[in-house]
Order: C-alpha cells, then sequence, then structure tokens
C-alpha cells in the first residue's frame, strides 16, 4: 500500500502536508511519524484510542459493525467450520492449511508437548495459592532458557520457537489446572488431539485415562478460536514493543500474559462470573441490580458489557451464547447463575439506558459460566484466555520482525513536571 500526501495540518497558521496510510478494508491512517521534527509537536491520544502503530494483515475489526475477520475469514464461519489447530495455522502463516500441512502441524505440535523435567520442577517451586497467570508468565520466559536453539531470528528458530510454546504453554496450563485441582502432573501421550490432549492433562485421574466429552472439546475449541486474536489489543501490543528491541519471542510473549492478567484484559471473565456471585450473596434481583447499575450505587459494578472496540453486539459474544445454550443443557449446568445472565441480557439489550452508551454483551459475559461447567476453577479462566490467544502472539510477533520499517516502541510524553530546579542541598533543605 503507497502514501499519498492529501492531508494537511495547520498549526500556528503553519501548514504541513502528511502522508495518508492506505487499508485495504476499514480506516486509514494519517501518518505523523515527522511531525516531531518538522513541528516540534507531538500527538497526544491517552490510552492510544486513535494511534495506529503499525500495518497487520492478521485481523481486521469492524466495532461500529460488529465484524471480525482472522486473515479476511468472518470469525462466524471459522467458529462454525474449524479448529484450533486449523485456525492457528491460518493465523499464523497466513492462509488455510491443505490437509497435508494440517496434519504435519498438528503432529510435530504434539511430539513437543512434553516439557522438560526443570520447568515440572519451576512449576512447583510456586505457592500453593500463587496465580497460575503469575505463573505463566514465568515459564514461558523460561522456556528460552531450556529451548536455547529457538531464540533466534532464523527462520528455522521461529518455526521452532512457534511449535514450541504452542505445545509446551498448552501443557504448562494443563498442569496448573492439575495443581489448582490438587492432582499430581502428568505425562502428555503423543498423537492426540490438541485440545482433546490438553483436556485429558489437565482432567484425567491417576492413571491418565479420560474418556473426554465431545461436545465439552468442540465448546472448548470454539471458545479457543473466538480468542485467537484481536488485532492491536493491549497484550498483543505489548508483544510488538517489547518484541521491537529484538527481544526473543518468549520474553515478548511473556510480557503479552502480565498484561491479559489484568481485569480490564483477559481478567474479565473471572470479574463477570464474581458479579452474579456478588448479585447472589446481595439477595437483590436482576431488575434490583439493573436499578443500582444505573444509579450508580457503591459495589453495583456491571461486567462483560460494552467494548473498547465494538460498539454493537461482539461477534463472538453471539457465538458464545449459542454455546452457552448447547453446552449447559448438555451438561445440566443451565441452572441459576445462566437464568440470571440472560435475564440481564435481555434487560440490557431492550433498556435504552444500555442502548444509549452502547454496553451489550461481549465475549467475557458467558465465557466464565462455561470454563465454571467444564470444571475449571475460577483462576483458571484467564490461562486458558492465554492458550487461545497464543496464535496470535506468535502471529504478530513474526509479522513485525519481517517488516523492515519496524522500529523500537518509544513513546512520547508531555513533561508536567517542574521546570528546571537548582540543586539544594541537605542542610539548607527545610521540612
Amino acid at each position: 500500500m503507497g502514501t499519498v500526501v492529501d492531508a494537511r495540518l495547520t498549526v500556528d497558521g503553519n501548514t504541513r502536508e502528511l502522508a495518508l496510510e492506505r487499508a485495504t478494508v476499514g480506516n486509514d491512517g494519517v501518518s505523523v511519524s515527522t511531525l516531531l521534527r518538522d513541528t516540534g509537536l507531538v500527538t497526544v491520544d491517552p490510552g492510544f484510542m486513535n494511534t495506529s502503530s503499525c500495518e497487520s494483515s492478521i485481523t481486521y475489526i469492524d466495532g461500529d459493525n460488529g465484524i471480525l475477520r482472522y486473515r479476511g475469514y468472518p470469525i462466524e464461519q471459522l467458529a462454525d467450520k474449524s479448529t484450533f489447530p486449523e485456525v492457528a495455522y491460518l493465523l499464523i502463516h497466513g492462509e488455510l492449511p491443505t490437509l497435508d500441512q494440517l496434519t504435519s502441524f498438528n503432529n510435530r505440535i504434539s511430539r513437543h508437548m512434553h516439557v522438560h523435567s526443570g520447568i515440572k520442577t519451576f512449576l512447583e517451586a510456586f505457592p500453593r495459592d500463587a496465580h497460575p497467570m503469575a505463573i505463566l508468565s514465568g515459564a514461558v520466559s523460561a522456556l528460552s532458557t531450556f529451548y536455547p536453539e529457538s531464540v533466534g531470528q532464523d527462520e528455522s528458530e521461529i518455526e521452532l520457537a512457534t511449535v514450541l510454546l504452542l505445545a509446551k504453554t498448552a501443557t504448562v496450563i494443563a498442569y496448573l489446572q492439575r495443581r489448582a485441582t490438587g492432582r499430581d502432573l502428568i505425562e502428555p501421550v503423543a498423537g492426540g488431539h490438541y485440545v482433546t490432549e490438553f483436556l485429558r492433562i489437565g482432567f484425567s485421574d491417576g492413571a491418565g485415562a479420560l474418556d473426554v466429552d465431545p461436545v465439552v472439546r468442540r465448546a472448548l475449541d470454539l471458545l479457543l478460536i473466538l480468542h485467537a486474536d484481536h488485532e492491536q489489543n493491549c497484550s498483543t501490543s505489548t508483544v510488538r514493543i517489547v518484541g521491537s528491541s529484538q527481544a526473543n519471542i518468549y520474553a515478548s510473549v511473556s510480557a503479552g500474559v502480565g498484561a491479559l492478567s489484568g481485569p480490564l484484559h483477559g481478567g474479565a471473565n473471572e470479574a463477570a462470573l464474581r458479579m452474579f456471585d456478588d448479585i447472589k450473596a446481595s439477595g437483590d434481583t436482576i431488575e434490583q441490580f439493573v436499578a443500582k447499575v444505573k444509579d450508580k450505587a457503591e459495589g453495583a459494578r456491571l461486567m462483560g458489557f460494552g467494548h473498547r472496540v465494538y460498539k454493537s453486539y461482539d461477534p463472538r459474544g453471539a457465538v458464545v451464547k449459542k454455546v452457552a445454550d448447547e453446552l449447559l443443557d448438555h451438561l445440566g449446568a443451565n441452572g441459576e447463575t445462566f437464568e440470571m445472565a440472560k435475564r440481564l441480557e435481555e434487560i440490557a439489550l431492550s433498556d435504552d439506558y444500555f442502548i444509549e452508551r452502547k454496553l451489550y454483551p461481549n465475549v467475557d459475559f458467558y465465557t466464565g459460566l462455561l470454563y465454571s461447567a467444564m470444571g475449571f476453577p475460577t483462576q483458571m479462566f484467564t490461562p486458558l484466555f492465554a492458550l487461545g490467544r497464543m496464535p496470535g502472539w506468535i502471529a504478530h510477533y513474526r509479522e513485525m520482525m519481517r517488516d523492515p520499517r519496524t522500529k523500537i516502541g518509544r513513546p512520547r510524553q508531555i513533561y508536567i513536571g517542574e521546570v528546571e530546579r537548582n540543586y539544594v542541598s541537605l542542610d539548607d533543605r527545610s521540612l
């Protein structure tokens, strides 16, 4: 995509030409990369709400119309017809795989799901009540020390690191599930379906046997697809900015795990489930809770609604709602909390207060309910999000490293502190 000069900025009577960066679809961008040099000014954009940090061909979002596409494919089609490994291949390599390519990809990941004994010792060294995301961040970073042959930037090294991250993190997260539920660690078995093997490692008995429910497997597969990428979100931007310093992919992804752990990002599904627990504990009806939300009553915080990008219904939320109906009915878990969720959604979609503020259910609204019904404790919800997001992080790191225009991330600031002051000796300072 070339650039043309057809934007202009006038400051104090002086006009400068700015180049437009053209998108194939969606927002074009005004390039301000030389603004400081040419004018001495910087742009101000807290939270980067209107700043494009890169060009990318991985994921497209239209928040106003509720559109999400991976490499051009609508999320609804991928959720209905694809599998998580297939979507991972698509995000990382740019095209849907052939049968041979997918088989080879699956087999290579499966062969690498065993983790080094040192990683197991590392996991066991953490306190039992340590949050799994803190452990996961450390484990991902530590992988580079156990597999130094995969930390370089050659194509073969990056490809190996890609496979290792997909394989090892699945096993690590499954081990974290076992720790959270008081089970001993067991060995992976090569040759199985990625999600099936993840569930077997996480939930099987001491002998390692588990008859994986195909409905549960498909539901988890679909949830991982929905979380696989979401453009330049907080954690993906973190992966990119850390990687821009030429940090290896493990350090970059580890930083992404840290960003995802926040309650405003990956921890939102935990917060949504806690909201329902708080409503139950208060004795309020959903209608009473909604009234408190409108009145901005203390402690009445609506979670799982609204999104930084989507100003209509989150397309992932629509898919999750359908899965929730099917899975919870299948498991017999369609109980009080799910009925509360459906009632809250019903009110929100018809109430002017929510409609005017564009507060529609997002992907986090139902995912906690589904993970809980599958048997995952609350603290495992965000690691599951990380497992799904792994292909997106990898894809963005690889894309950035191939882009010759990549520069080390270095945002500017508007300084509002003290002007120059002279040093005062300690003896001369007054209280």
